[in-house]
């Protein structure tokens, strides 16, 4: 496979996390079985947690602007703010425990953005929480090697997933739905 390199995977990973974020771990599961997990650790959660800064560089432009659908977040940014610089460990700690496991980190994300959380501290926080997390899925790769079927299966899900979440709401947000 040509792109079994360690610099693919690091881009794939950037990529995804400056993104989407979606794909994280069926990309750590691919790639697993060619590198020793505690490269996938550390190279493959700097690669992460440097794409997750650019997404909350984005989410930080996206909540700046006028347009209207981004309003509904704009009135909590002073509490937000406010929190944030009230308990900045606490807000530390819970975007490192949220990167160290599979759940979801989106509203966390959101927060850090709208709270303008600092940049070099978020990053900070996404690797040391991405190392152990990435090195346990890479491991688990490493040892028991996913057939590419099931990957694939596992990006299907993944999208069909997003697909049904952006249908549920937008049903949601039509009158008399």
């Amino acid at each position: 496979m040509p792109g079994e390199s360690l610099f693919v995977l690091c881009l794939l990973l950037f990529l995804d996390n400056a993104t989407l974020a979606a794909f994280t771990t069926p990309l750590l599961l691919a790639y697993a079985p060619h590198f020793e997990p505690w490269q996938v650790g550390v190279f493959g959660a700097a690669a992460a947690g440097a794409g997750s800064t650019i997404q909350i560089l984005l989410f930080r432009w996206i909540l700046s602007t006028d347009w209207p659908w981004v309003k509904r977040f704009a009135p909590g940014r002073d509490k937000f703010e406010q929190a944030l610089k009230s308990s900045p460990s606490a807000s530390f700690l819970a975007i490192l425990i949220a990167r160290a496991t599979p759940l979801p980190d989106g509203p966390i994300k959101l927060v850090a953005a709208a709270g303008r959380y600092p940049l070099p501290l978020y990053f900070l926080a996404v690797l040391l929480g991405g190392i152990p997390y990435f090195a346990a899925l890479a491991w688990l790769g490493h040892e028991f090697p996913v057939p590419p079927w099931v990957l694939i299966a596992l990006v299907v899900v993944i999208a069909l997933v997003f697909g049904f979440e952006r249908w549920r709401k937008r049903g949601r947000r039509q009158p008399g739905a």
